[in-house]
């Protein structure tokens, strides 16, 4: 592994708009032997011809058209199908990398002959990819078969080894979001997976972001359709883990709602007995 290809994978649908600094933050990288897999799922506006014309003849970026729109899970299973590198990676359209992120990585998949994958910190950006604040990610341990990563230890920039990835099953066609949180899954079931703490993906904060905003609670119920399909796969019982994780969320929300149910009525016959509403 000298000068491995590395494969850049694109999943887009609708975000051309966004596209131009994801491309330019590509073509400033300082390690050049990459490719771009370019997947899209029937985008409804200009996105395709937006990107063609940034891309202009590069035979590096390879773009395939799905004929119907089949959600991220599959469009994202394709571009991993596609990738020949030994090294891949995934990059949204609406996101973009640090100059030296593929060089870093390449130089650690080197010095971790048996990772799976390599995970760094995430860099939340605003609408101009102005960074914010660095999310630290940390180091987890391996080969466990209760982690699902409930706590959100590891995050992008992520990349995994092909010949660890086409141990797996693959990405789940069917999910339409935490298709990230599968892949992360399925790499860590077979193969070491190695922290790297630098701030090398740039996320871009936006209305339309697939698990931003209101996309949130989808997110979350697809976050634990994969967390169950991992727990089928190492035959753990997670129950427990269920009660624990998902169902405690929703016992504080009502329990909140007690409280300022209460509060309210409390307010309210405080302010009754003062005069200061009138009976009706």
């Amino acid at each position: 592994m000298n000068q491995p290809l590395f494969s850049i994978l694109i999943a887009q649908y609708n975000n051309g708009k966004y596209f131009e600094d994801c491309y330019k933050s590509i073509i400033a990288q300082t390690y050049q032997n990459w490719e771009v897999i370019i997947v899209d799922d029937d985008s409804t506006d200009d996105s395709v011809a937006q990107m063609k014309k940034i891309i202009g003849d590069d035979s590096r970026f390879k773009i395939e058209i799905n004929s119907e729109n089949k959600g991220c899970g599959f469009t994202k299973r394709k571009c991993a199908e596609l990738a020949i590198g030994d090294i891949c990676a995934f990059l949204d359209p609406d996101d973009a990398i640090t100059a030296e992120a593929l060089l870093v990585m390449v130089e650690e998949h080197k010095k971790h002959p048996d990772a799976s994958m390599i995970y760094s910190n995430l860099l939340y950006c605003d609408e101009y990819l102005n960074v914010q604040q660095e999310n630290k990610s940390r180091k987890i341990e391996n080969f466990d078969p209760y982690f699902f990563d409930f706590e959100g230890c590891t995050s992008a920039f992520l990349s995994y080894k092909k010949k660890f990835y086409d141990q797996t099953q693959g990405i789940s066609s069917y999910l339409l979001r935490a298709v990230d949180r599968d892949l992360l899954l399925k790499l860590y079931e077979v193969g070491a997976a190695v922290f790297l703490d630098k701030g090398l993906y740039q996320y871009r904060i936006h209305p339309n972001g697939i698990s931003t905003n209101s996309n949130q609670d989808k997110a979350y119920f697809w976050y634990w359709v994969t967390v169950i399909d991992a727990a089928k796969r190492r035959n753990v019982n997670i129950e427990n883990l269920f009660v624990d994780k998902a169902l405690l969320s929703r016992r504080e929300f009502y329990l909140q709602k007690e409280i300022d149910s209460y509060n309210k009525s409390f307010i309210f016959k405080a302010l009754r007995k003062l005069r200061i509403f009138k009976l009706m």
